[in-house]
This record gives C-alpha cells, structure tokens and sequence, in this order.
C-alpha cells in the first residue's frame, strides 16, 4: 500500500507528488526540465551562450554545442504550441538533431533530465470504440448537471440560500436529503458541487505498490496521465466487490496502453484475454523500460490493485476533483 495521492482535475488541479529522478538543474523531469531547456534557448538567442556544465554530458565542442542551441531555438519557436511536457521536448530534441551524435543527443537530455529516446512510447490513436462488444455503460467527466435527479439539484440550491440566511437547521436537513438520496456536497474554492460515487476498477492491468519497485513511478506516471484532463470510462462488468471494471480514455490517450508500454503495469492475463495489451506488455519487456529493467519484477496478485472510486459521477456524470486513497490506483471521483 502506498502513500494517499490527491490532486484535482481540471480548473481545480493541483501538481502530483514529484519525481525522483532529477537532472542537472536540480529539479524533476516531470516539473522542470522542459521550463529549464527553453530558459536556456531564449538566453542563447540574447548571449550565443550555451550552459557552461553541458560539456561534462556531452562529446563534442562549444562550436557544436552552439549549432544544436541555434537549431533547437528554432525549432522551439516554429512548435505550436511550444512542447510542454518532458517527452514532447525529448521527442524535439531527437528530431531537430537526429543527424548528430547519439552520445550528444543522450547526454543534452540526460543534462534536462528528459526521457531517453529507449523510454519514450508511440502510443495508438486513444479514440474509444463507439460500441465494443460487451459494453454496459460509459461515465463521462463533462459537467451534466441535466443528469443529476431534479430533486437532488433543488435540495441543494435551497440548502445554500439556507445557509446563506443561516438557517443551519434546514440546512441540515435538505444535507440528510441530498446524502440519502446518493449525493454528497462538496465546498472547492468555493463552489459547491454535487458528488455521488462510484468505483472502477481499471480492466485489464495490474500496478506495483507504492512501496515496490516503480511502485511511486506508476503513481505519478497515472497522475500526470489523467491531470487537468477529460475523462471517459467504458465500463463492461461489475466485480464481486460491487466495483465497475472499466476501460479509461483521457484526451486521445488509453490509459491502460499508457501504462503498459511505459513498463509500469502488469498485462492481468487471469482476468482480460485482449491480444492488445499483452503486445504492448511484450513491447515494454522487449525494451526493459520500467518494471522490466528487473529480470524478475515482483507482482501484486496477491491484494486489490487498480481500482477507482468515481465519487462525483452518475452513468453519465462529472467530474469536480480527483483523489487516491492508499491503494496507489484507488482513485476518489468527485
């Protein structure tokens, strides 16, 4: 079991706990280093001066040095938008100076503390199926407030006016029906929002515990997967413990695929027979990316891993906030 993760989703979103593995700059791979590598290209355009410590990452001369700051500023600027995250500057990198060294190329990013190209992934066109076979329902984290009952949406406006007028007994009173109707009230800077929960557990996939090898690397890897994004789950069965058994798509990504090829879950074969993911499993093992890089990593069958609490979604819901409980995968819906 790992540490509690809690992070909000959308215009309530807050960063993920950091990565540890951190560059020259002293700041992680997942936070910095994109911020640090376009500070040093603007300040090359103004000085012709590149980093004075990127000489002990690399193999060839300031001259060339100078020529790859000179290519990846433009390349920078003519992005639009400009890379954001760690594997977007790594992939501008590869491709602006995929003439030149490998020992340069690997040491520029290892010097920013992006990824390497043997840790990046294609991933396929995460669009989910309109209608795969098997399929129950989907839950959406659009706000639709036309789907919660007219009853529950009343009882909650009364209770703010009643609150407003200080009349806590009502108040009180309209809570007990909006709870025994299924929904909670939520207060995130200082909106009030309506919340009603369900679990899903992640199809197909196993995660190692926080306290594992890559345990905390899967958590943030999730984190950052699904952050200030939409989401979509398909779900298809129910588990013995009442949880949902869903599939999750996040802005074109299929976050089970993520996952996989990134070597940070497990193919759960016992439980999903798709021929997909356990290509993708092969593939991460193939290149000894994540928990791969072991000869033998140690698997979680033995406890409930990879399972979701949506708390703010109906079958066709919304979604305000986004927490984990101490299953590194539990994650808490609001």
């Amino acid at each position: 079991m790992g540490n509690a993760l809690r992070f909000l989703c959308g215009h309530c979103c807050r960063p993920s706990p950091e990565s540890d593995s951190v560059g020259h700059h002293g700041v992680t791979a997942a936070t910095v280093g994109v911020s640090a590598l376009a500070h040093d290209l603007y300040n090359f355009e103004i000085t012709n001066q590149v980093p004075q410590e990127l000489s002990k990452h690399v193999v060839s001369s300031r001259k060339a040095q100078a020529n790859w700051y000179k290519k990846l500023s433009e390349a920078w600027r003519e992005t639009k938008p400009p890379p954001k995250t760690p594997e977007e500057a790594s992939r501008l990198v590869i491709q602006t100076l995929k003439r030149h060294q490998k020992a340069d190329v690997e040491g520029l990013l290892a010097f920013y503390g992006l990824p390497l190209p043997h840790a990046l992934v294609e991933l396929t066109n995460g669009t989910p199926p309109s209608q795969p076979q098997g399929l129950r329902f989907e839950l959406h984290t659009l706000p639709e407030s036309s789907n919660v009952p007219r009853e529950v949406q009343v009882a909650a406006v009364e209770r703010s006016k009643a609150r407003a007028q200080k009349n806590y007994n009502k108040a009180d009173e309209l809570h007990r029906q909006i709870i025994d109707a299924g929904y909670r009230v939520l207060t995130i800077q200082n909106e009030e929002i309506l919340a009603r929960k369900y679990r899903i557990r992640l199809r197909g996939i196993d995660a190692p515990e926080s306290k594992m090898p890559f345990g905390q690397k899967a958590k943030e890897e999730l984190t950052k997967i699904v952050q200030d994004k939409c989401l979509k789950i398909q779900v298809f069965d129910e588990d013995r413990y009442g949880r949902c058994v869903g599939d999750v798509y996040c802005n074109g990504v299929f976050v089970q695929e993520s996952m996989l090829k990134k070597g940070l879950a497990w193919h759960y074969k016992a439980y999903d027979r798709r021929p997909e993911l356990d290509k993708w499993e092969k593939e991460a093992r193939a290149k000894r990316v994540g928990l791969w890089s072991s000869s033998n990593p140690e698997m979680p069958w033995n406890g409930e891993r990879t399972d979701v609490k949506a708390d703010n979604l109906d079958r066709h819901g919304s979604l305000k906030w986004l927490s984990a409980d101490r299953n590194m995968t539990m994650w808490e819906w609001y």
